[in-house]
């Protein structure tokens, strides 16, 4: 008869296993991208993974003239040339946590960052989905940049 001792290690074991496993293949999954997008003094970047489900996720960051800056988490869904989600940030690097959504436009293998009317339901900010987004007048535009 096999003791408890040995079918709880072999128990930890496969779990440890699929853990390890699990984590290769979630990174070999994703491509990576990134883009840089400037407008007079100011300067966006912006890197993130796409995975295989049409989501993505990865690191957003706004310098303000050199003098402040927003950088924080970005992650969303991926429709066709659209990229929608929202962007977790700390204001001038640090303080509240603040939600910010985003919709970016893929153009010529760029990306325009959209404008909208932003709906707060529930403490989560959206665009609003009765009101277009518009691409015609970008704040950043995004080209990727080579490594």
């Amino acid at each position: 008869m096999v003791s408890k001792n040995r079918v709880l290690l072999i128990s930890v074991l496969i779990v440890f296993c699929a853990i390890i496993f699990s984590c290769g293949k979630s990174e070999e999954k994703g491509t990576l991208f990134s883009y840089r997008a400037i407008n007079d003094k100011d300067t966006a970047l912006l890197r993130y993974t796409k995975l295989e489900d049409n989501r993505f996720f990865g690191q957003y960051e706004i310098m303000y003239g050199g003098s402040r800056k927003d950088s924080g988490e970005i992650r969303g869904i991926i429709s066709g040339d659209t990229l929608k989600g929202s962007f977790y940030y700390h204001s001038y690097g640090g303080g509240v946590l603040k939600r910010y959504p985003v919709a970016m436009l893929k153009r010529e293998n760029k990306w325009l960052l959209g404008k909208g009317i932003i709906s707060v339901y529930m403490g989560i900010p959206s665009f609003l989905k009765t009101e277009p987004i518009d691409y015609s007048n970008p704040e950043f535009i995004f080209e990727e940049v080579k490594k």
